[in-house]
């Protein structure tokens, strides 16, 4: 039994934050500037249901505004309290630098079980909340900058452009003051998939360093690895699909809210996501080992430990039990600080939340600049890249003829290559992009730095750098 008290969520940030400004050089104020929020606003409004008039409690929190606009997703829970909000602003703070992602960090919440009200209660909700948020201006294109977060998604979003455009009606950009949108409201095509791909993209990338995957004690590729994959919300299911659809990746479990599922020769991922959305919960569905104590299931042998639902589900109480070689945080701080110790003793190697989840921001970032371009990627040059390539192929085949070769190019070959890129590869390009250049940051200090003995520590002190430099340019 431990002893040591379990560190809160937003304790766990502030020890990570401190281990690694430890390590570094910087002026005990500006060590300081960078820990502290910077200001947390909480509203509390009324709205007319059924009858009466009940009062919801919400938060928007601003960590850094080193860069602007801050950026961060707003989340509807029960749980959201001003202390989650504000380690998660910070938590995006870092993310954002770590992947280049112009922004500060930000987050908001409000503390309300989205399932207890129909979708018109839910709409008068979300509208009222963005009323007062963006009054205050933090919902604006240029300083605050929301997008979806647990209990919201492309459906709230719209609602929230829709209230900022009724009180901004000669704001050409303001469509862009939220990002995670309907791809009919100004989104982007992948945003929804972002974070989940991220997190594949994440793993692509780790196990494209040997040297890395040997630290894990794993060898070899994606390819046969055992998944568990704790939350089939967005983030999970999507990770868990393209892992096991196009990885080779085997999804031995699956932990939800009433329970886990459990099969050796791997869950059809798809069928489970179905099968929760028509019963409600795993329970039931006939393809796997249910276990009424998901939380079991953590501790249970696999290559590759995905939790990707909430904060704290490896804890003091759970740690030294989780047999998971490699642990990838698809969720926002899933490992706490005191379990962070108890892995890495163990040899465990942990992904970092601020890097592998960091693909919904990064995708955020495109929708940003796509609203304030006010064009879709790709609608420009899609169609005169495929005349070029078209070029090429034409004389490569006249070229062939004219010398008394019979030989074409293969029709597959030629359907790809002469295919220009539309939005979504687009997108699904500069994101693996962002997330092999931030792995490679991190990776970079992880073996060149005797101190540093994990990839948290790295991506913090990649980060904290970056902020700080930000700082500096601006006279602090």
């Amino acid at each position: 039994m431990h002893l040591q008290k379990e560190p809160s969520f937003r304790e766990s940030v502030d020890l990570m934050f401190n281990r690694a400004v430890a390590l570094m050089d910087l002026a005990p104020g500006l060590e300081e500037k960078i820990r502290v929020c910077n200001a947390t606003y909480t509203v509390r409004f009324g709205v007319r249901l059924r009858g009466e008039i009940r009062t919801f409690t919400g938060y928007r929190s601003v960590h850094s505004e080193h860069m602007e606009p801050v950026k961060g997703g707003i989340r509807f829970a029960t749980g959201v309290n001003q202390d989650e909000v504000e380690a998660l602003a910070a938590l995006m703070t870092y993310k954002c630098a770590l992947v280049e992602a112009p922004f500060g960090g930000s987050k908001g919440g409000l503390c309300i079980d989205p399932r207890e009200y129909e979708e018109h209660e839910l709409e008068l909700i979300t509208r009222r909340f963005a009323y007062e948020l963006a009054k205050r201006d933090m919902i604006h294109p240029a300083q605050n900058v929301p997008a979806p977060d647990m209990g919201t998604g492309e459906r709230e979003m719209a609602w929230i452009a829709d209230q900022y455009q009724r009180m901004n009606t000669t704001d050409i950009n303001g469509k862009a003051c939220v990002t995670g949108k309907p791809l009919n409201a100004g989104g982007i095509a992948g945003r929804v998939e972002a974070t989940g791909r991220g997190v594949q993209y994440a793993l692509r990338e780790f196990f494209r360093h040997p040297d890395d995957v040997a630290k894990a004690n794993l060898t070899g590729s994606l390819d046969g690895k055992r998944v568990i994959v704790q939350g089939l919300g967005n983030v999970g299911y999507h990770a868990a699909k393209f892992l096991s659809e196009e990885d080779g990746s085997i999804i031995t479990g699956i932990i939800e809210r009433d329970g886990g599922l459990f099969s050796d020769t791997g869950l059809d991922v798809e069928e489970v996501r179905q099968w929760i959305m028509k019963h409600g919960g795993v329970k039931g569905y006939p393809n796997g080992q249910y276990v009424e104590d998901g939380a079991v299931l953590l501790e249970e042998d696999c290559d590759i430990l995905v939790p990707a639902a909430l904060e704290g589900v490896i804890n003091l109480s759970n740690a030294d039990r989780v047999k998971a070689p490699l642990i990838i945080e698809a969720a926002n701080g899933p490992v706490t600080a005191g379990a962070d110790d108890i892995l890495r003793k163990k040899g465990c190697v942990i992904i970092p939340d601020m890097y592998a989840n960091a693909g919904g921001v990064t995708v955020s970032y495109f929708e940003w600049v796509k609203n304030l371009s006010h064009i879709r990627f790709g609608r420009m040059q899609r169609r005169q890249e495929e005349a070029r390539h078209q070029l090429v192929v034409d004389e490569l085949e006249k070229l062939s003829s004219s010398m008394g070769n019979t030989w074409t190019l293969d029709g597959k070959f030629k359907e790809r290559y002469l295919r220009g890129a539309d939005e979504l590869e687009l997108v699904r390009s500069g994101l693996d992009d962002t997330m092999r250049v931030a792995y490679q940051a991190m990776s970079k200090i992880w073996h060149e730095r005797d101190d540093v003995d994990d990839l948290r520590t790295a991506a913090y002190l990649v980060s904290i750098d970056k902020v700080a430099s930000s700082y500096r340019a601006k006279g602090l």
